[in-house]
């Protein structure tokens, strides 16, 4: 049961792709806990350009034994999904089941939230299964998604009751890492800010999906850029898994993510997309050029773990 794992470790990844090039990102120690990649995809591109080059960063990342799992960010779902049409959907599918087959863990980050039957058809279409006939079906089948608080318990229950009978998982988003985020989220609500109202219904929501490690099946997204509501928000979700976005190239430093993890080093997922990627355009990464990207990229995968659990360890 997936969230019956206490040493949940997942690599997440972003792509950065577009028409010309890939860039393919490779490896990962799973005896660090808590540490992610990301490798995102964003861009417009043709239809077969899009499905190919992506399909193609997957195969060749997939072939480094040590990536466990992968994100399937937001860029990526709405311009090549949402905006390529049948096409990009196909893609996606194809994507998620060679993951799939691959044995790693995949997180789609859909960020869905609706009511009542809409709820449960997001709900089932993505981590669930659907009866069709006398046959049954898992439609994307990834093994987390994220979801949006927005509506409610209404919204919110659906996917955990999927999450109960498939075993899947789902993050909430709590307080998210983008500068206009505290419009809403740090509204004051009976003299609490709204996130730490969020934290709490996450934590009620994954009351019945804990598992043997302490882990519940309900995690919470929170930005790295906001260190001092994480770490209060880690008091209020201690049973969650947080995902969180916004390491090196967002601000995020290892000093400040030390408060998103529980005393048993575990409990946090920490991102890092550009400063992985285009490691290479920073000085101190130059050395390597353009045309080595990829030891550039690998140099500063070791650099994160080195820096969070030397954060841990201090």
């Amino acid at each position: 049961m997936l969230y019956n794992n206490g040493t949940f470790t997942s690599i997440i990844l972003h792509s950065l792709v577009n028409v010309n090039f890939c860039f393919y990102i490779f490896t990962f120690l799973k005896k660090y806990p808590g540490i992610g990649i990301q490798i995102r995809t964003i861009g417009r591109f043709g239809l077969y350009g899009t499905v190919t080059h992506f399909f193609r960063f997957i195969q060749v990342f997939t072939l480094y034994r040590q990536v466990i799992g992968i994100i399937i960010q937001g860029p990526y779902i709405v311009f090549l999904i949402n905006q390529s049409g049948i096409e990009g959907l196909k893609a996606f599918k194809k994507t998620v089941d060679y993951c799939k087959e691959k044995g790693l863990v995949v997180i789609g980050d859909i960020k869905r939230g609706d009511i009542g039957s809409t709820s449960t058809a997001y709900a089932v279409g993505h981590i669930g299964k659907v009866q069709v006939g006398s046959k049954t079906y898992a439609g994307f089948d990834e093994d987390f998604i994220t979801v949006n608080p927005y509506l409610g318990t209404d919204g919110i229950k659906p996917f955990v009751d999927v999450c109960k009978e498939e075993n899947k998982g789902i993050f909430v988003l709590v307080k998210t890492s983008n500068p206009s985020s505290g419009e809403f989220q740090d509204r004051l609500v009976d003299g609490r800010p709204l996130y730490e109202i969020v934290g709490d219904m996450v934590d009620k929501w994954g009351s019945d999906v804990v598992g043997e490690s302490g882990y519940s099946a309900v995690g919470a997204v929170v930005g790295a850029t906001y260190p001092e509501m994480g770490k209060v928000l880690r008091k209020v979700m201690p049973k969650s898994f947080i995902l969180v976005p916004g390491y090196g190239a967002q601000g995020g430093k290892a000093a400040d993510l030390v408060h998103y993890f529980n005393e048993d080093r575990l409990g946090a997922i920490v991102n890092s997309s550009r400063g992985i990627i285009a490691a290479y355009k920073q000085d101190k990464y130059a050395q390597f050029g353009a045309e080595n990207y990829a030891d550039a990229s690998r140099q500063a995968v070791v650099d994160m773990i080195e820096d969070i659990n030397g954060a841990l360890d201090a």
